[in-house]
């Protein structure tokens, strides 16, 4: 699975319009994520780091409902923008989250184990516990 990082405004409008899950690495404005889900109709999720997740308005929140994208807290610890436009979940850990769910495994206790054993928040192990067809 990827997540695309955005590292400024100016990238989102060159956005492919098929992303569906993006980290946002700089503080986004309201209109910075109306333009987000205006250039992606297909997005699922938007990461965001602590800080600034708390700064998002609830007038956002409500329309990321209404559209159907989870905002996440989380960040790409280790990322190179520079080097790569996206943060790749590895193989191993989407293979340890599926045998964790074919073991029976609640999904709280998924997300808390591989949370607390990869870069991955809590809420992005759900994400991809409940992905049907990971890329």
């Amino acid at each position: 699975m990827k997540i695309r990082v955005i590292s400024s405004r100016n990238e989102i409008l060159s956005l492919n319009p098929n992303e569906k899950v993006v980290h946002f690495a700089f503080r986004p404005s309201n209109k910075d994520i109306f333009l987000l889900v205006e250039t992606c109709p297909k997005l699922d999720i938007i990461q965001l780091p602590k800080s600034y997740r708390k700064t998002v308005s609830r007038a956002i929140e409500m329309f990321l409902e209404m559209q159907k994208v989870q905002l996440v807290e989380g960040d790409v610890w280790g990322h190179r923008k520079d080097i790569h436009e996206y943060y790749t979940v590895p193989d191993s850990i989407i293979s340890k989250i599926r045998n964790m769910k074919a073991e029976g495994i609640s999904d709280e206790k998924i997300a808390e184990k591989i949370a607390h054993e990869s870069k991955l928040s809590p809420e992005m192990v759900s994400y991809v516990l409940n992905k049907k067809n990971l890329e």
